[in-house]
């Protein structure tokens, strides 16, 4: 048996995860992200869904349950933001679109949300910046303990992940008030973090992203890639794990889907970046916060 695999089994025995669906069933080293589809949610299927309060829109979230979910048991939670769309390095901005937390679960063992940006009006989704900001906040809010109590999130096991604007979310929508920012374990950015930079919405400066952070109150963050080293200056707002990630060595660009080092699809391919980032997630998983 790998060592990792052993380290792996070690630490997430007694907690969700199953230990010996982990060692029965390897990840696989190259992960191809599921195709959403309009079928109802079942083990290994990402499916489309639309919220009551949503009906007769085109706004809507995905669903992935893991290839080990059962009926009845709990599950931690990755519930992704994704990037703006920007078709120079391959993201469409869309729901579909996401890849992080399939990368980082390898589809077992969590639950995988990707939650809307809801555009203005409510009517589709935003796939550039934020659209009704108020609304995305309360789409998550409102809809993320209904996808737990029907399908078995671990509410004291969830995860807000994101690349580019979604690593830029984690923040300004995970942390926008005390009550969204009360559910979250920990956080995994990729490629920005919110404060780096100014950009041209409200409350994009550092003060604001300062405040916000501040909401984190010492819980874990994963901060991976690049244009995030601000944070560094800010030790005792979260419990910090820098995570440098190599693309250009894990790929030889272009590489298939991969045409761009700004990518979330880096943990699709077996790596020691990816191994750290998986061991790091499991380790919360099995901690008790405060």
């Amino acid at each position: 048996m790998h060592w990792l695999t052993k380290f792996l089994i070690s630490l997430i025995l007694g907690g969700n995860i199953n230990a010996d669906s982990w060692e029965k069933t390897k990840l696989s080293k190259d992960l191809n992200t599921p195709v959403m589809t309009n079928d109802i949610p079942a083990p290994g299927k990402r499916v489309r869904q639309v919220a009551e309060e949503y009906q007769g829109t085109q706004v809507y979230h995905s669903l992935y349950l893991p290839t080990n979910w059962e009926k009845g048991k709990t599950y931690p939670v990755l519930v992704e933001y994704t990037g703006n769309k920007f078709p120079a390095c391959g993201s469409t901005g869309e729901v579909k679109g996401a890849n992080l937390g399939y990368g980082l679960s390898g589809g077992k063992g969590f639950i995988w949300v990707s939650m809307p940006y809801i555009q203005k009006g409510k009517k589709e989704n935003a796939v550039t910046w934020w659209g009704d900001r108020q609304a995305t906040i309360d789409y998550c809010k409102y809809n993320l303990p209904r996808i737990c109590d029907e399908f078995g999130g671990d509410r004291n096991n969830l995860f807000i992940c994101g690349f580019s604007r979604g690593a830029i979310a984690c923040s300004y929508i995970g942390l926008a008030d005390n009550e969204i920012a009360s559910f979250w374990k920990g956080m995994i950015t990729h490629d920005h973090f919110d404060g780096q930079k100014k950009w041209g919405y409200p409350e994009s400066d550092r003060s604001f992203a300062l405040s916000r952070l501040d909401r984190l109150n010492g819980r874990p963050a994963l901060v991976c890639g690049n244009s995030n080293d601000y944070i560094k200056r800010y030790p005792k707002l979260g419990d910090f794990t820098f995570l440098p990630v190599p693309v250009t060595t894990i790929f030889k660009i272009p590489d298939g889907p991969v045409i761009h080092s700004h990518t979330d699809l880096w943990a699709h391919r077996d790596s020691p970046t990816r191994k750290t980032a998986r061991s790091w997630l499991i380790q919360q998983v099995n901690s008790k916060h405060e």
